[in-house]
């Protein structure tokens, strides 16, 4: 009796395991620590999607390490501030920055001579999902809890009993590249500050300005202008400080509501009516929550349990930008410095697009095409205001980060795809950004590349070789239109790589302007004439014409190199910068250069070698740890990189509305489509090492082709890819 007895309950509990794994929410496969720690460079904070305000810890210092605010290795939080940038190499934002605090604080982090209280914390006391964190902070016994709408962040603190509880708004703190210029604090009743904070960073000028409501009134309030305690109600400096203290019970709540504008305080007030009136801080956790569901949603996958936990987190990723930056009236600063109102759509900023046009953007496509439509308009207003399509624009600034005109690719796929635009005014901005006198665009244009330039970091390789993609971009877009002598013009310019190959020794090399090419040239050296990379790493960059290019280096030298590329190690002594990471042989995966690399296999009837290398990057680049990028994450472009080829996927030439397929890494995925069918893709005998397609199925038939294109997948339907293992 004791046996069955033991039985029947240990079968009760294997059901009831079983129950609660089929019951876990997609945003529990989410870990929002993923990319905190090694290159990853992101935050863990509280955000919606595409949201606004990035409400996350700072743990109050410097460094690359710190990029995004925060880094796992470290023990202090020195508050929570409302800006955050993700995945990037740029050390900007860190708006708002909020921290509660208590007469148990003794200690201070002093960068720069500032006074910055810090708390210490344990990864064992905090949490976090996609629209919430949680964190202990020890140094007080102050429990931080955060939220967010769209463009509102909710605080909840839960304090311990004391007589000079506090919370401080520091609007002086500053962090890496970012440093106010003006701010200003005004205390408006009992219980509402509101204000500004202007900057100057990686972007140029960024606007801030916020209204923050208070659950309780105030009991004693100071506030600081440049250091200086003042009397006044409102303080204008560059450096400025609220602090509200107040007696707190035991176990007392005091919740902070902070709503972002750019544009002005009345625009944050109509921000905080519109999105979070009341204060119910657990039914906001739950909307988001369930908003992330819903999104996390549009594709539901099979695997194991860590398949998916890897897999949904980087789909969460792809979605914290670009960022929304208009408010809910549409007013914004736009990127002349002036203020202006999107009508009939929501403005959105912070596009990192020599990273994203690659495979985040050919994603966007797929999940969310209402948010491309925005994403073009706020392209075409960003034209409107500056004469150019945006470079890599952020807070409503331009920064002309790195180089391309990397909207074009972006504008022209979706384009091709049906996405709605203002199609004349669409192309315009195309040949206007390819015409530009700036940037070296006016001697690429001239010469037929970019030269060498003696002083400083021309990057003239990389530039030459990502400006004729563009302009091959141009050329389709023109055909379509019916623009015959543009179309020929810039179809001509997309084969301006050919003036950089050099096939004595079969790799891009840089000319000096007189048609020369630079010596010495060592190809796995890293230097000023590649962006980020070395010639190895470029060599692979015609992603507009690969049989073309194949056919120029030769078939049986570019399978050779191609071999190469992935087991030519550098060696102990080769100096590599910090940007190289996640290395096969010279393959970086770190950065994105590489990413379409694998899938060139392809083109030379070799795709075994595509199916096996894609799935090695997966295991070996991708984790669920702290340090589970292998690089920058760059505003989502690597984790579309592995949302893509674990579905078997991926946009070599991110413009033509075709995929280049490999053998799926899940067992199953299928794809809710905003037209309201269904893409699914399968695998029969998946398995460690059965990874190579023995055949292909679309809709029941044998499907011979290595593409399949974003209209036949839009119609819906199934791939089925029945796998063997190679003998």
């Amino acid at each position: 009796m004791r046996l069955l007895a033991f039985c029947l309950a240990m079968i009760g509990l294997f059901a009831c395991n079983n129950e609660q794994k089929e019951s876990r929410k997609l945003t529990d496969y989410v870990n929002t620590f993923v990319g905190t720690d090694g290159p990853g460079n992101t935050y863990p904070g509280a955000v919606m999607p595409f949201g606004m305000v990035q409400l996350s810890p700072d743990n109050g210092l410097p460094g690359w390490d710190r990029i995004a605010g925060y880094f796992w290795p470290d023990s202090t939080i020195a508050g929570f501030s409302h800006t955050h940038l993700s995945g990037t190499g740029a050390g900007d934002m860190y708006d708002l920055l909020l921290m509660p605090m208590n007469s148990k604080f003794t200690e201070s982090l002093t960068p720069e001579g500032d006074y910055r209280p810090y708390s210490k914390f344990s990864h064992d006391q905090e949490e976090a999902s996609p629209g919430y964190y949680k964190v202990e902070l020890l140094s007080s016994g102050i429990t931080a809890e955060l939220t967010t709408t769209q463009r509102v962040g909710f605080h909840r603190y839960t304090f311990p009993k004391d007589s000079a509880s506090k919370i401080i708004l520091d609007l002086g703190y500053k962090l890496n590249w970012d440093h106010p210029y003006d701010t200003k604090i005004i205390v408006e009743n009992d219980s509402t500050i509101s204000g500004y904070r202007k900057s100057n960073g990686w972007a140029r000028d960024q606007h801030v300005y916020f209204t923050a409501h208070f659950s309780r009134p105030f009991e004693k309030i100071e506030l600081f202008e440049a250091d200086e305690k003042s009397n006044k109600k409102e303080v204008v400096s560059p450096k400025t400080k609220f602090v509200a203290t107040f007696a707190s019970e035991e176990g007392e709540e005091v919740l902070v509501k902070v709503a972002l504008s750019s544009a002005s305080v009345d625009g944050a007030k109509k921000n905080l009516q519109a999105e979070l009136s009341g204060w119910e801080f657990d039914a906001t956790v739950a909307k988001a929550d369930m908003e992330w569901e819903k999104l996390l949603g549009q594709i539901e996958i099979e695997g194991s349990e860590y398949q998916k936990e890897l897999f949904y987190t980087n789909l969460y990723h792809i979605y914290l930008t670009p960022s929304l930056l208009s408010d809910i009236d549409g007013m914004h600063k736009g990127a002349d410095g002036n203020y202006h109102k999107a009508e009939g759509f929501d403005r959105y900023d912070t596009f990192s697009l020599w990273d994203t046009y690659r495979a985040a953007h050919p994603l966007y496509t797929i999940l969310c095409p209402d948010k491309v439509e925005d994403f073009i308009k706020s392209f075409l207003v960003h034209y409107d205001e500056t004469g150019l399509l945006p470079v890599w624009s952020m807070a409503g600034n331009e920064t002309n980060m790195m180089i391309g005109y990397h909207a074009v690719p972006v504008i022209v796929d979706a384009y091709f795809k049906g996405i709605e635009m203002d199609v004349e005014k669409a192309y315009q901005s195309c040949v206007e950004s390819a015409k530009e006198k700036g940037r070296q665009i006016d001697e690429y244009m001239h010469l037929g590349y970019v030269p060498t330039d003696e002083e400083g970091e021309n990057w003239s390789v990389s530039k030459t070789l990502e400006y004729a993609y563009d302009d091959w971009c141009i050329a389709q877009f023109a055909k379509a239109l019916n623009k015959q002598e543009d179309y020929e013009y810039f179809l001509k310019r997309g084969e301006n790589w050919k003036n950089l190959y050099d096939p004595k020794s079969t790799f891009f090399r840089p000319k000096d302007p007189k048609g020369n090419f630079v010596s010495p040239f060592v190809p796995k050296e890293y230097t000023n004439y590649y962006c980020e990379s070395n010639a190895w790493q470029y060599f692979w960059y015609v992603p507009q014409d690969v049989p073309e290019f194949i056919k120029t280096v030769g078939e049986e030298k570019f399978s050779a190199k191609l071999d190469s590329m992935f087991t030519y190690y550098p060696s102990a002594d080769d100096k590599l910068p910090i940007f190289s990471t996640g290395m096969i042989g010279q393959y970086a995966h770190g950065n994105e250069p590489s990413h379409h690399v694998a899938y060139l296999y392809n083109y030379i009837d070799q795709e075994e070698k595509t199916q096996e290398m894609v799935r090695r990057i997966i295991n070996t680049q991708y984790t669920t740890k702290p340090d589970g990028y292998c690089g920058n994450e760059d505003c989502g472009q690597m984790s579309a990189w592995m949302v893509f080829s674990s579905m078997g996927l991926y946009p070599v030439n991110p413009a033509n509305g075709v995929y280049d397929i490999t053998s799926p890494w899940l067992d199953k995925a299928v794809l809710h489509l905003p037209n309201g069918k269904t893409f699914t893709i399968t695998t029969e005998n998946q398995g460690k090492n059965n990874h190579y397609i023995e055949k292909v199925l679309l809709n029941g038939k044998e499907y011979q082709q290595l593409t399949i294109t974003h209209q036949q997948i839009m119609q819906g339907g199934e791939l089925l890819f029945v796998l063997k293992s190679r003998k």
